[in-house]
Protein backbone atom coordinates (compact mmCIF):
# COMPACT_ATOMS: atom_id res chain seq x y z
CA UNK A 1 0.00 0.00 0.00
CA UNK A 2 3.47 2.39 0.15
CA UNK A 3 1.99 5.52 -1.42
CA UNK A 4 -1.36 4.44 -2.54
CA UNK A 5 -3.80 7.79 -0.95
CA UNK A 6 -6.59 5.20 0.26
CA UNK A 7 -9.26 6.37 2.05
CA UNK A 8 -11.69 4.54 4.66
CA UNK A 9 -15.29 3.85 3.39
CA UNK A 10 -17.74 5.84 5.52
CA UNK A 11 -19.74 2.45 6.18
CA UNK A 12 -16.38 1.00 7.46
CA UNK A 13 -15.78 3.59 9.93
CA UNK A 14 -19.00 3.82 11.11
CA UNK A 15 -19.11 0.08 12.23
CA UNK A 16 -16.32 1.48 14.79
CA UNK A 17 -16.96 4.79 15.77
CA UNK A 18 -18.11 3.65 19.62
CA UNK A 19 -15.15 1.92 19.90
CA UNK A 20 -13.04 4.72 18.77
CA UNK A 21 -14.59 7.08 21.13
CA UNK A 22 -14.50 4.69 23.90
CA UNK A 23 -10.91 4.38 23.36
CA UNK A 24 -9.80 7.71 23.32
CA UNK A 25 -11.87 8.44 26.65
CA UNK A 26 -10.55 5.23 28.25
CA UNK A 27 -7.02 7.58 27.96
CA UNK A 28 -8.27 10.62 29.21
CA UNK A 29 -11.32 12.59 29.75
CA UNK A 30 -11.69 15.17 26.43
CA UNK A 31 -14.12 17.43 25.30
CA UNK A 32 -15.79 17.22 21.92
CA UNK A 33 -13.65 19.17 19.72
CA UNK A 34 -10.00 17.71 21.74
CA UNK A 35 -11.52 14.39 21.14
CA UNK A 36 -11.45 14.92 17.67
CA UNK A 37 -8.19 16.45 17.48
CA UNK A 38 -6.58 13.67 18.97
CA UNK A 39 -8.32 10.91 17.11
CA UNK A 40 -7.25 12.60 13.68
CA UNK A 41 -3.58 12.82 15.29
CA UNK A 42 -3.63 9.37 16.46
CA UNK A 43 -4.94 7.98 13.81
CA UNK A 44 -2.28 10.49 11.12
CA UNK A 45 -5.50 11.53 9.75
CA UNK A 46 -7.16 8.24 8.65
CA UNK A 47 -9.99 8.80 11.51
CA UNK A 48 -11.86 12.38 10.86
CA UNK A 49 -14.73 12.45 12.53
CA UNK A 50 -17.54 15.35 12.13
CA UNK A 51 -19.02 16.79 15.14
CA UNK A 52 -22.26 16.09 13.49
CA UNK A 53 -21.35 12.16 14.06
CA UNK A 54 -19.46 12.73 17.48
CA UNK A 55 -22.15 14.64 19.38
CA UNK A 56 -24.74 12.21 18.44
CA UNK A 57 -22.40 8.81 19.53
CA UNK A 58 -21.64 10.73 23.09
CA UNK A 59 -24.90 11.88 23.92
CA UNK A 60 -26.25 7.92 23.04
CA UNK A 61 -23.24 6.97 25.32
CA UNK A 62 -24.25 9.44 28.26
CA UNK A 63 -28.14 8.65 28.08
CA UNK A 64 -26.91 4.60 28.35
CA UNK A 65 -24.64 5.86 31.46
CA UNK A 66 -21.16 4.83 29.30
CA UNK A 67 -20.09 8.36 29.63
CA UNK A 68 -20.33 10.97 32.07
CA UNK A 69 -20.14 14.78 31.33
CA UNK A 70 -18.92 17.51 33.49
CA UNK A 71 -19.46 20.94 32.71
CA UNK A 72 -16.01 22.74 33.68
CA UNK A 73 -14.50 26.59 32.58
CA UNK A 74 -11.76 27.07 30.26
CA UNK A 75 -10.38 29.82 28.75
CA UNK A 76 -13.64 32.09 30.08
CA UNK A 77 -15.51 29.36 28.20
CA UNK A 78 -18.06 26.47 29.03
CA UNK A 79 -17.08 23.01 28.10
CA UNK A 80 -18.40 19.74 28.49
CA UNK A 81 -15.49 17.47 29.18
CA UNK A 82 -16.55 13.71 29.11
CA UNK A 83 -15.62 10.83 31.07
CA UNK A 84 -15.29 7.24 30.93
CA UNK A 85 -17.46 5.30 33.19
CA UNK A 86 -17.21 2.07 34.49
CA UNK A 87 -20.23 0.97 32.59
CA UNK A 88 -18.45 2.26 29.55
CA UNK A 89 -14.79 0.35 30.28
CA UNK A 90 -17.22 -2.54 29.90
CA UNK A 91 -18.23 -1.54 26.68
CA UNK A 92 -15.12 -1.07 25.62
CA UNK A 93 -13.71 -4.99 26.69
CA UNK A 94 -16.69 -6.21 24.78
CA UNK A 95 -16.25 -3.64 21.78
CA UNK A 96 -12.63 -4.66 21.74
CA UNK A 97 -13.38 -8.41 22.33
CA UNK A 98 -15.47 -8.59 19.49
CA UNK A 99 -13.12 -5.77 17.30
CA UNK A 100 -10.58 -8.76 17.74
CA UNK A 101 -12.89 -11.63 16.38
CA UNK A 102 -13.83 -9.22 13.59
CA UNK A 103 -10.28 -8.71 12.47
CA UNK A 104 -9.07 -12.44 12.91
CA UNK A 105 -12.28 -13.99 10.94
CA UNK A 106 -11.95 -11.33 8.45
CA UNK A 107 -7.84 -11.89 8.54
CA UNK A 108 -8.09 -15.92 8.00
CA UNK A 109 -11.30 -15.18 5.31
CA UNK A 110 -8.76 -13.16 3.03
CA UNK A 111 -5.85 -14.98 3.51
CA UNK A 112 -3.99 -13.00 5.66
CA UNK A 113 -3.34 -15.76 8.61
Amino acid sequence: MGGVNLKISKELLKGSTTLLVLSMLEQQPMYGYQLIKRLEQRSSSVFTLKEGTLYPILHTLESEGQVEAIWSEADGRQRKTYHLTDKGRKLLQEKKAEWDLFRGSLDRVIGEV
